[in-house]
């Protein structure tokens, strides 16, 4: 594994003053014994968990994971040779299969009358498949020009998926037109909403992932990611929108649930006078009140005034974290973007 260079500093702005930060110059690949993270969450880091032969089992990016009820961890990569591993939580290989996909990019796993099903995204396609977890496609949606919610020239690049509560299928079109499409199970569309607007709360840019979050039982709504806006944005099922949870410095991918916890990969941070930079991802997690309490990888969250203040790469550990699944030992599985082609990391609690 290459070693990165190192980042000397990061400058941010709070509160209209320029503030200088040391960022740790730790090697990007000597990790043994680190313990990341702050307060409760804090994980020691394990590069080599996912790591397999190359020449078998290439990664391109590694995109996403989620966790099956028989706790086997499923990546979902845009190498075409095999777009799905599958592995145990030791890190053993377990299966693999592909849909020869160049674009694979958002996986998600849902549960039907005891079945599980995967949900993928592919930009390169433009298309959306529902198939089994030994990868027979049982739905396809295609692009929303074919159903006339699309003109012929509006772009198409669906990014993620979730499924409600009654099985509808929402689609963000994160690098695309930036609306979330409604579908029901069958693959009919319902409504899209949002749309392409840096100033409109109930708009987005970069509509990157889509969440069901279920912590409150009685009130379902969908958390969606709007990246380049620094948060997530809650809307109810059917579009509404109802409030924006801003985490500044931090270039979300999407929000994940486990209990009352919401994870999320940060691919990027604001490290060079406010500015997005390459190679500065972590993970952040925050309560259910919406409050940041641990960014492994990243500086420590603060709060003035009860805002957050803008959070950044601290170490450098990932380059871009693109998700993050969590195990019932609440143990973290990181997959990146970019990065030269690493297999996941796995953060062990302690």
């Amino acid at each position: 594994m290459n070693r990165r260079d190192f980042i000397q500093d990061a400058s941010i702005v709070l509160s209209g003053t320029l503030l200088t930060k040391p960022i740790s110059t730790l090697a990007f690949g000597t990790t043994e014994d680190l313990v990341i993270g702050h307060g409760d969450y804090r994980y020691k880091v394990n590069k080599e968990w996912g790591v397999l032969d190359p020449n078998k089992y290439p990664v391109n990016d590694c995109h996403e994971m989620v966790m099956d009820k028989k706790e086997r961890i499923i990546l979902l990569t845009n190498e075409p040779r095999n777009n799905i591993l599958i592995y145990d939580k030791s890190g053993r290989l377990l299966e693999n299969w592909t849909l020869n996909l160049l674009g694979a990019h958002g996986l998600t796993i849902h549960e039907e009358n005891g079945t599980e099903f995967l949900y993928i995204t592919d930009l390169m396609r433009d298309e959306v498949y529902k198939t089994t977890l030994t990868g027979n496609v049982l739905l396809t949606i295609k692009h929303p020009k074919f159903i006339s919610q699309y003109q012929e020239c509006d772009k198409f690049k669906p990014t993620e998926t979730c499924i409600g509560p009654n099985g509808d299928i929402y689609i963000a079109d994160g690098y695309g037109s930036q609306y979330i499409l409604q579908y029901n199970s069958k693959g009919e569309f319902i409504r899209k909403f949002g749309g392409d607007s840096a100033i409109q709360e109930d708009k987005f840019k970069q509509v990157h992932g889509i969440t069901l979050d279920l912590r409150d039982s009685k009130n379902p709504t969908l958390l969606c990611t709007a990246r380049m806006k620094n948060c997530f944005k809650r809307f109810t099922l059917e579009g509404k929108y109802i409030e924006s949870i801003y985490t500044p410095g931090a270039y979300l991918s999407r929000a994940v649930i486990k209990g009352e916890m919401l994870y999320s990969g940060v691919c990027f941070s604001a490290l060079k006078n406010n500015y997005l930079t390459l190679n500065s991802g972590f993970v952040t997690i925050l309560n259910k009140d919406n409050i940041v309490v641990s960014n492994p990888g990243g500086t420590a969250p603060i709060y003035i005034n009860g805002q957050l203040q803008p959070i950044v790469q601290d170490q450098a550990i990932f380059k871009h974290c693109h998700d993050v699944c969590v195990d019932n030992d609440d143990n973290l599985y990181v997959p990146q973007w970019n990065a030269g082609k690493v297999y996941p990391y796995k953060l062990i609690r302690v």
